[in-house]
């Protein structure tokens, strides 16, 4: 029998911004049915050529065919209604809408043609969730209550609820634990089952092994490999075609400090806590210590480092910065002692888009630079440069938007905000997600050699061997709870796993008792 033709086929795809050619002559085929898996490092063009098949880009030149049919894609409504739905990894949901009035946006059930049938609406929602594994959300909740990884499937439900035949998947699994991933995974082999097409993005080189069938990898703007066969190429040769080298999976070494005097503490938690977050928690972190938190999505992560940034009001206990407490709930008491904060949305919750790198970065130390209340441009952008090229931020020239920056050098951004403020303690939330394998490895050395200066890092990552590839010391959480606490070369992937899934080790909410694994001390 002939051979399927492909749902799609893009070929000869061309774009240019000013100053730079986005894509250069890249091809790609999709068949139906299928996960087709796009690699690249940020900048090769990824994002590019998938809001050209979303319709938000026209190409300078190329073509693309649908179902054997040439189109032209004049808008993501003329893309939608083909049959193509795109999920971008930063969310395009309306937070001030519920559930399922984003399912439905811009197509909503109607009455007499003009009524929107709201009843019929969360019904269908409810319909969709259930579909994609997540029945216990509520349509008529709203979806800036939601967490990120809710917000992640409510995204799928609106992609569903038209008649698609292929989905755009921009890092999906970015904001998922590793149980949502499988779920996430389940869900893609039921479109596949079903004769739907996936275009699946990621970072992560594993998931492409476990999901993908095949692979496009572009480089530059141009594809460098076309529809290799995803399990059969080996991960070595798709990172030296991502990257044009060979690239080690491998973290700085760790300072010996055999013989060395350990330093005095200059984090404390005593007994901190937030009721149905985590329980008590107590902590010492000390300068030059990386200390990584190992749990699912949900299990405090974060809550932990919000709450020590002052971002959270703790319920319960007390964090103390060289031995003094800091006033609770206060970001302006924490910045002040020396804390600062990546956050996990670096985007929405760090960066100022619009503006400068020098602006991005000197926004913590404006008070340096005002003269007689005048602001000192000069020596703000003497300053930003300086802090940037210690952290090697390319390109080097402050003056260009944040926003044109790679995934990698944005968050860099954020870390020479730190730098220049003078910061001793560093909280890490999901430091390297959305950014790629070579950017992960310059970010991997420069977390070290900020601790290794002195810096104290608390890190938080859902990738288990980040956690231990980076930290001296891991608390693993389960629940909001420390169920183990260990030095990061006694343990491995599996045994955080295990700990993280069994929870077997949890103390009573009630008793906020310490917790000790095989022998471990809680910190």
């Amino acid at each position: 029998m002939a051979p399927e033709p492909p749902l799609l086929t893009m070929s000869g795809i061309t774009k240019s911004f000013p100053g730079v050619r986005a894509l250069d002559g890249v091809d790609l085929e999709v068949q139906a049915g299928e996960v087709h898996c796009l690699l690249g490092q940020n900048g090769a063009g990824k994002s590019t050529l998938i809001k050209v098949l979303a319709g938000a880009h026209q190409p300078d030149d190329g073509a693309i065919t649908w179902r054997s049919e040439r189109v032209v894609l004049r808008s993501p409504i003329a893309a939608m209604r083909l049959g193509i739905a795109t999920i971008y990894q930063e969310l395009d949901l309306v937070e001030g809408l519920s559930v399922a009035e984003n399912v439905f946006l811009g197509h909503e059930p109607t009455a007499a043609g003009f009524v929107v049938r709201g009843r019929e609406a969360r019904a269908r929602a409810a319909a969709l969730l259930k579909r994609l594994g997540h029945p216990e959300i509520d349509p008529a909740r709203l979806v800036g209550d939601l967490s990120a990884a809710q917000q992640q499937i409510v995204s799928m439900a609106r992609a569903l609820s038209h008649d698609v035949r292929l989905i755009v998947m921009d890092e999906p699994s970015a904001a998922l634990d590793p149980d949502e991933v499988d779920n996430l995974f389940r869900i893609v082999r039921d479109l596949t089952a079903d004769g739907v097409a996936v275009v699946y993005i990621s970072h992560r080189l594993e998931e492409i092994r476990t999901i993908g069938d095949r692979v496009t990898v572009l480089k530059d703007g141009r594809a460098v490999a076309v529809g290799l066969p995803a399990k059969a190429t080996p991960t070595r040769e798709v990172v030296a075609l991502m990257t044009g080298r060979n690239v080690e999976y491998v973290f700085p070494d760790r300072p010996s400090g055999a013989g060395a005097a350990r330093p005095s503490p200059v984090l404390t938690t005593e007994g901190l806590a937030r009721d149905g977050e985590f329980a008590p928690l107590d902590l010492e972190l000390r300068p030059g210590e990386i200390v990584g938190l190992a749990g699912l999505v949900g299990s405090g992560r974060s809550e932990i480092l919000e709450t020590v940034y002052g971002a959270r009001k703790p319920s319960a206990g007390r964090v103390l910065v060289d031995g003094k407490p800091l006033k609770p709930g206060s970001v302006r008491a924490a910045v002040r002692a020396g804390l600062g904060l990546a956050p996990e949305e670096r985007k929405a919750q760090a960066l100022l888009m619009l503006e400068s790198v020098t602006r991005n970065v000197s926004v913590s130390s404006m008070s340096r630079f005002s003269r007689g209340g005048w602001l000192d441009r000069s020596a703000e952008r003497d300053a930003a440069r300086k802090a940037t090229r210690e952290l090697s931020l390319r390109p080097d020239n402050p003056s260009v938007p944040v926003r044109t920056l790679s995934g990698g050098n944005q968050q860099k951004a954020v870390l020479a905000r730190w730098l220049l403020r003078g910061c001793r303690v560093l909280l890490l939330d999901e430091p390297t997600r959305g950014v790629d394998v070579g950017a992960r490895a310059e970010l991997y050395a420069v977390i070290r050699r900020l601790a290794d200066d002195g810096l104290a890092v608390l890190l938080v990552s859902s990738e288990v061997p980040e956690v231990l590839g980076l930290a001296d010391r891991v608390l693993v959480l389960r629940e909001g709870h420390v169920v183990h606490t260990a030095p990061a070369r006694e343990l491995d992937e599996h045994r955080v796993l295990d700990l993280v899934m069994e929870g077997s080790s949890v103390t009573s909410t009630t008793t906020g008792a310490p917790v000790t694994t095989e022998g471990s001390p809680t910190s």
